[in-house]
């Protein structure tokens, strides 16, 4: 068989979206230990973008490390986790329509219908975004709701 430059780059997309579930998945996606990369979930309401937090304000819920940009926002979040933590544990919302356990980028996201979503990467965001609701719907189905906090 003989790969091309675009069969291999296929490939390559598709093992990176697609990954199955084979083990015990985590019930927050971490990055480097840090739930959303190290990034202020309660940000992305408050102010409309991604926000790096920062150690010195920090806590622990469901198992990850979570950081914010100010003490304020560590308060919010320990108010009302369930508002502000991304949908689906932080997992790609795109690739979780299909059952997919999957990164994200914190820069990849978006509030619809008041939850936080986030995606792998912009591009995977953008065909997500193109029908938020069926994505939603789909992956809402296939999360598992007792994941291992």
């Amino acid at each position: 068989m003989h790969f091309t430059r675009r069969t291999a780059l296929a490939l390559f997309a598709t093992a990176a979206i697609a990954t199955p579930a084979l083990a015990k998945q985590a019930a927050i996606y971490t990055r480097n230990g840090l739930a959303v990369g190290g990034y202020d979930p309660v940000a992305y309401f408050t102010e409309s973008k991604p926000r790096k937090g920062s150690a010195k304000h920090s806590l622990k819920w469901r198992g990850a490390t979570w950081q914010f940009k100010s003490a304020e926002n560590m308060a919010l979040f320990e108010t009302d986790p369930e508002k502000y933590a991304p949908q689906y544990g932080g997992y790609c919302a795109y690739a979780m329509a299909s059952g997919d356990f999957v990164s994200t980028s914190p820069k990849a996201w978006d509030i619809y219908n008041g939850k936080l979503y986030l995606n792998y990467n912009s591009i995977i965001w953008a065909v997500w975004n193109r029908d938020k609701n069926g994505y939603v719907t789909r992956a809402d189905k296939r999360f598992p709701a007792n994941l291992n906090y």
